[in-house]
């Protein structure tokens, strides 16, 4: 236990780490704003969304069936691959599987009778996504580890492949390089690709089973052995040319040359025992979304960021539409600690329903531009105030401002400035004292409602009979406060009565939304919650619970009918029950009897589809083999133990005829 929290403590700078915060709302003297930082997702396992292809054909054993021996008893080969029973197959699925009370599942090649032509077999794993890694891959070899193999990286999907690391148990005579270790590799050299002989030799099966690619070793060249000087990492990451790519991966594939031998050289006579045989493959990491993201889905059975920083894309590697007044930049993990967003700007076009003067961002000066309206012809003039490096936020949200700042129309004529009145009011409003800069816009309350709908007409009602509930009031770096028609896209369907006004996209957003709702409007469902398909959108219970069971099923997420991945052999919506032909135990596993298929041999009886009971004589998982068989020790005394029987009912068949002959 010690090892594991050990070990989970040294994974935690990596795992959780900076970088989680993609956005926050913001107060400062020069008024409210976004702030934008570099933000990337949490490390998971990448397993859970992998697909795997194992090649050539036929290289799975089973088709046609055969058997196959250990290296520890080479000579008592009673073990059997058939792909055509479930009990007997070892089909490439059972290396992502999880493996119950400490029953291995491997995935099995067939065994090398065919020598001396190599035994080759592809491990191919595909993501359809970009990730990057932030741990050790680990693969689990039953029965012995490769003496060669080699494994490769492609980054396009697939398309090209490029060497990732060198598995032999002499590197100079498998691949002419001389062996190496990670921890031998220098700052310099860290993203070097090497043949190592640590994974290779002959050291019993039952010993040694993991063959690693060491991401934490290389980490540690930067971070040091513990990990914890990560902001040297994260610069290095950044500042190193192809050191960010080297980690970076959509696909992997091993390739397995020649199975573990046992000893120094191939047994021709038995070759039963030479075979590969993978029961486990962890890889660790994190969806690539260019720190434009702090969250990745599964969605329609592939990975996808959901993108920031007005960016799109299945890695958030373009700007949004309407976004594209600067070239798309990648974040950056510098300066260190919040790294830099580098998030798309607006285009210079009107955006919403809002009427967007046009502007000049100006350092110090303030430029004056001509605006022509058709009620009004006046010179505006727009001033884009940054906010301070620091803010009066607490010190764990407060980050670097981005380089987009708050800024608000201010309108003056000539040199004194002005508020221009809103459109539809008979008079100017006057300028009003600048209160304190409010720490988030308050939106009016109201009762929420769908646009068209009978609340929303009540409210454009009240909206137009109230000048205050018709303009959201914000406080400028250097004027009055100015009004901004804004409410009309602020709705939040009853989920959030707060809203935030974004100036530089010119868009208001909803803030806090409740009732496990998400998005700018609150339209959308919280991960582990879906839509209730019976429920308005301003409804409390629009988003359900996915309630998914914990062991049955994948993981927490559901379908947007509310139904749970459900693990091999679950079923329903909860995959809280199991499938015919399984039985539920803490998860569903096969039945090993029933009362149509598995029957139960020689007189047995099925105990909860989980075991035969046997009579006496009998043995075995159906009761299919006699102990007399097996052992005739148990066959003695089985009949003795009949001997024993009929003695006694003979003795009390007698003492009966003799009171009867008493009488």
């Amino acid at each position: 236990m010690f090892y594991l929290v050990a070990f989970l403590l040294q994974c935690f700078p990596l795992a959780m780490g900076q970088y989680d915060i993609c956005k926050s709302w913001v107060t400062t003297d020069d008024g409210p704003s976004w702030e934008f930082y570099a933000c990337q997702p949490k490390a998971m396992r990448m397993k859970d969304y992998v697909t795997v292809r194992v090649d050539p054909a036929g290289i799975t054993c089973g088709d046609p069936p055969e058997r196959f021996c250990t290296h520890e008893n080479p000579y008592l080969c009673s073990d059997e691959c058939d792909a055509s029973n479930p009990d007997l197959a070892h089909p490439p699925k059972l290396m992502f599987d999880s493996e119950d009370e400490g029953l291995a599942t491997y995935w099995q090649s067939v065994t090398w009778r065919r020598y001396p032509e190599p035994l080759l077999a592809n491990i191919t794993l595909s993501w359809n996504k970009s990730i990057e890694l932030t741990d050790d891959i680990v693969i689990t070899f039953e029965y012995g580890r490769p003496t060669i193999m080699m494994l490769e990286k492609s980054l396009d999907n697939g398309r090209t492949w490029h060497p990732y690391q060198y598995y032999a148990d002499d590197c100079m005579e498998a691949f002419s390089m001389p062996a190496r270790r990670v921890r031998d590799l220098s700052t310099t050299s860290a993203n070097r690709v090497l043949c190592t002989e640590e994974y290779s030799r002959w050291a019993g099966s039952k010993k040694e089973k993991n063959v690693r690619f060491e991401v934490r070793d290389r980490f540690a060249i930067f971070a040091g052995p513990d990990l914890k000087n990560t902001d040297n990492l994260y610069t290095r990451l950044e500042s190193a040319k192809g050191l960010k790519d080297f980690f970076t991966i959509t696909d992997l594939r091993m390739r397995l040359l020649r199975p573990a031998l046992g000893g120094t050289y191939v047994q021709r006579e038995n070759l039963y025992k030479y075979f590969y045989a993978v029961s486990n493959i962890e890889v660790t990491g994190r969806c690539k979304c260019n720190l434009h993201a702090n969250l990745c889905t599964f969605k329609e059975g592939s990975l996808q960021c959901e993108c920031e920083h007005n960016t799109t894309g299945q890695d958030c590697g373009k700007c949004k539409k309407n976004f594209r007044s600067r070239s798309w930049r990648a974040g950056s993990y510098l300066p260190l600690p919040n790294g830099s967003p580098n998030a798309c700007a607006a285009a210079g076009s009107a955006f919403g329903t809002y009427e967007r003067p046009q502007r000049v961002t100006t350092a110090k000066t303030t430029t004056a531009k001509t605006t022509t309206a058709k009620t009004t012809t006046a010179k505006t003039t727009t001033t884009s105030t940054p906010l301070p490096a620091t803010t009066t936020q607490p010190a764990s949200t407060t980050r670097p401002t981005s380089d987009f700042s708050a800024s608000v129309p201010v309108s003056q004529t000539q040199k004194k400035p002005a508020v221009q009145s809103p459109p539809n009011t008979a008079a100017p409003e006057p300028k009003p004292k600048p209160p304190d800069p409010p720490k988030d816009i308050q939106a009016p309350k109201r009762k929420a409602g769908r646009v068209g709908s009978s609340a929303g007409k009540k409210h454009g009602k009240k909206a137009a009979s109230s000048k205050s509930s018709k303009l959201i009031r914000l406080k400028t770096a250097s004027g009055p406060v100015v009004p901004i028609e804004s409410y009309k896209d602020c709705e939040c369907y009853g989920h959030s009565n707060r809203c935030s006004y974004i100036d530089f996209l010119n868009v208001v957003t909803c803030v806090s939304c409740k009732h496990n709702t998400r998005g700018q409007h609150c339209q959308h469902c919280r991960l582990g919650f879906y839509r209730n398909s019976s429920a308005e959108l301003d409804d409390e219970n629009v988003c359900l619970e996915c309630n998914c069971n914990q062991i049955g099923s994948m993981h927490d997420r559901c379908n947007e009918t509310g139904y749970c991945e459900c693990k091999e052999g679950a079923t329903g919506p909860k995959c809280d029950d199991c499938l015919p032909n399984y039985y539920w135990r803490q998860g569903c596993f096969p039945n090993v009897c029933d009362d149509e298929l598995l029957l139960c041999q020689n007189g047995g009886t099925c105990y909860q589809n989980q075991r035969c009971i046997c009579p006496v004589g009998f043995k075995g998982v159906l009761c299919e083999q006699s102990r007399c068989e097996v052992d005739k020790k148990d066959c003695d005394g089985a009949r003795s133990a009949r001997g024993s029987l009929s003695t006694i009912l003979l003795g009390a068949l007698a003492l009966q005829l003799r009171g009867w002959v008493d009488l």
